[in-house]
């Protein structure tokens, strides 16, 4: 019954949103406005209550991360909240000293690891010792959480940081009376960043990559889809980084990344809540203003290669057999975009999609069925995803063969009316449930800014999605989901690998 209240509930507030709360009726409650550096602010006002979310959007991610440096993107969600050259240290000079002395010492280290056989072992360990003994030093200035103490003291909530293949997000909550703090404090980041516990964090960063992928047999999977998908493009590093990559990631490198792409033409800022747009462009100009204007990065140029046959990987793994299939798709400025949206829903809608209803409840030969639209990302090319978790007594074989048979039926037969339009409301119900709260509206407006160029997208894709027809799904189906743009990867214990 609960299930049914909560459904009824969204659908209510759903048709009483899009009646009351259309475009033109959103338009009146959002301010935009550009510094001259660049650096673009959405305003939206949501005066329910004194509360205010902040989103910002660094335009930058992991496929912007330079060859022979993956997870150098990642690095900055770590050294998001390390503090300022005032907050954060408990001397700032003595501190910016032994940092420099860090630096020197590791210069010496790697330039004694370039020599390879030639090198002095007995060096490289004196070296390594002093560099320990370095970190140590400067760690020792460091006054730990105290930016984020800063900001729970004054009410703050909902502090984090994410990076993804195409993006870095920041963003957190406070009471409207503190908004000059934020101000304050985020521009403080850019400003004058410091890379404080660099190295700390770089080993937390690698400790990650062992815990989701190296200890886990679907973060292999991953790894070795993306690997096996792009040939070429950057998509195909994980948003981690390889393992090496990450040891060997210095404050330099971060440095440069942050000089490139976190530049104020790069980034978009959204303020949602009880606010006023007058005096949050005060203060926008007053301490954004102070960030230098530079020139945007430029995008990845690198083209993935027309994909020419069928690829397949295994991965051996003694835990519960996995298959996934990526079919290549083109990028979310595509007129076929909203059509892919339509299709994973039609697939994967809980207990009513497609694939749950035949492998699942009928046919039984497997635990999950689901399908995802995108991935990685969806800035450029990338993947339309399908995967299947067999039960007892089935294999990955005959799973991936019940996958196809699903695909066929969506090429040679249209599918139905109400169940298209079942997806279509379910997927405009999603999308309105994530604008319910300030930072949840904070996050979209940053997002469609900076990937369509405009916020209002926000609105007009819900519109895209409910144009799509049963023969818009029927072609896509065709044009896309062949043998040759497939990559099929999967985990299979060693006795079935003999086999």
């Amino acid at each position: 019954m609960r299930a049914i209240v909560r459904t009824l509930l969204t659908l209510l507030f759903l048709t009483l949103l899009l009646r009351a709360q259309n475009l033109k009726e959103f338009e009146k409650k959002v301010t935009e406005f550009t510094l001259a550096n660049g650096l673009h602010f959405i305003v939206l006002e949501r005066h329910d209550a004194p509360v205010v979310s902040f989103h910002t959007y660094v335009n930058a991610g992991s496929v912007d991360d330079p060859g022979g440096k993956t997870g150098l993107a990642h690095m900055f969600e770590h050294m998001a909240f390390k503090g300022t050259r005032r907050i954060g240290t408990r001397d700032f000079a003595s501190e910016q000293k032994a940092m420099a002395a860090v630096e020197a010492i590791y210069d010496q280290l790697e330039g004694e690891r370039n020599l390879g056989v030639r090198a002095d072992p007995e060096r490289i360990r004196t070296l390594e010792a002093s560099l320990h003994a370095a970190i140590g030093k400067a760690a020792s200035y460091v006054d730990a959480n105290a930016y984020v103490r800063i900001i729970e003291e004054n009410g703050g909530v909902g502090m984090n940081a994410g990076t993804g293949m195409d993006s870095t997000n920041y963003f957190y909550s406070l009471p409207s009376n503190r908004i000059e703090l934020w101000f304050l404090l985020e521009s403080r980041r850019f400003l004058t960043p410091v890379f404080r516990e660099f190295y700390k964090e770089r080993d937390v960063v690698r400790e990650e990559r062992r815990m989701r992928v190296e200890s886990s047999p679907q973060g292999k999977l991953m790894e070795v889809l993306l690997a096996m998908s792009f040939m070429a493009h950057p998509y195909r590093n994980m948003p981690g980084g390889w393992a090496e990559d990450i040891e060997g990631l210095r404050v330099r490198d971060a440095e440069k990344f942050f000089s490139a792409f976190y530049v104020p033409v790069n980034m978009t800022i959204a303020i949602a809540g009880d606010v006023l747009p007058a005096e949050a462009k005060r203060l926008a100009e007053k301490y954004f203003g102070l960030l230098p204007k530079a020139p945007p990065p430029a995008p990845v140029r690198t083209v993935e290669p027309k994909q020419e046959g069928e690829r397949r990987g295994l991965v051996e793994s003694p835990a519960q057999p996995t298959l996934i299939i990526g079919y290549k798709r083109p990028d979310q400025l595509h007129k076929d975009d909203p059509v892919f949206d339509v299709l994973a829903s039609l697939l994967s809608s809980g207990r009513t999609g497609m694939l749950y209803r035949d492998l699942v409840r009928d046919r039984r030969i497997a635990l999950a069925a689901a399908a995802e639209a995108s991935f990685p990302a969806t800035k450029y090319p990338n993947l339309f995803l399908l995967y299947a978790v067999p039960s007892v007594g089935h294999t990955v074989e005959e799973n991936e063969k019940a996958l196809y048979g699903v695909l066929e039926r969506l090429k040679s037969e249209k599918v139905d009316p109400a169940a298209l339009e079942r997806v279509k409301t379910k997927i405009r119900a999603g999308l309105i449930r994530s604008l319910d709260s300030n930072s949840g509206l904070a996050g979209q407006l940053t997002y469609y800014h900076a990937n369509y160029g405009d916020w209002r997208k926000l609105f007009t894709g819900i519109e895209d999605i409910q144009r799509v027809t049963g023969d818009d799904v029927q072609r896509v189906a065709r044009e896309y989901f062949t043998p040759e743009a497939r990559t099929v990867a999967w985990t299979a214990r060693d006795a079935e690998v003999d086999k």
